[in-house]
């Protein structure tokens, strides 16, 4: 199967459920102001071996967490299936690799990508950005030195994560995860 690039156009930001829920939108203003907020950022333990994290209180029924990111770690390939999200650096500096490019939900193992649908972007400290169901992407702290700490939201609270592996222009699924696996 290949998937090709999506077109200039934005998909909607509301959850699965018409009209339910948070949008996109408000789930960056959530992670932004919550990223602003010194005191919490401070309250979160960082391991310099591993991500830490806090589960959040989200709006509307969201799911929210404060992840800590020690020096050379990162999340791999992965999805938030159904959900929508947002997410926000609040120290230091992560990198989001993603794909602009549509995949098909379900019934597939491989993929070939077309040209074109990589992006790349640095979110240095108070920088976030929020996406729509089933974006595929990585998230880095490439620093060798510093900690990165971030806010993260979804709505509906997260399903599953489908994890991907990378290799040139072959994105293969390679396992999915529910709420249990990480709780």
């Amino acid at each position: 199967m290949s998937v090709s690039p999506l077109p200039s156009v934005r998909t909607p930001s509301s959850g699965p459920d018409s009209g339910a829920g948070p949008t996109a939108a408000e789930l960056l203003d959530f992670v932004r102001r919550t990223a602003a907020d010194p005191g919490l950022i401070a309250s979160l333990p960082l391991d310099p071996e591993g991500r830490t994290w806090i589960r959040l209180d989200g709006p509307g029924g969201s799911e929210a967490w404060l992840i800590g990111w020690p020096p050379s770690t990162g999340t791999g390939w992965h999805d938030h299936a159904d959900s929508i999200g947002a997410f926000t650096t609040a120290a230091g500096t992560l990198t989001e690799h993603s794909l602009a490019a549509r995949l098909p939900a379900d019934g597939w193992k491989t993929l070939e990508l077309a040209e074109g649908v990589d992006r790349s972007r640095q979110l240095t400290t108070g920088r976030g950005r929020a996406f729509g169901r089933h974006h595929v992407h990585e998230v880095l702290n490439e620093s060798g030195t510093e900690h990165a700490v971030s806010v993260h939201a979804y709505y509906p609270p997260l399903p599953q994560i489908r994890r991907y592996s990378r290799s040139g222009a072959l994105l293969r699924l390679e396992h999915i995860e529910r709420p249990e696996d990480w709780q």
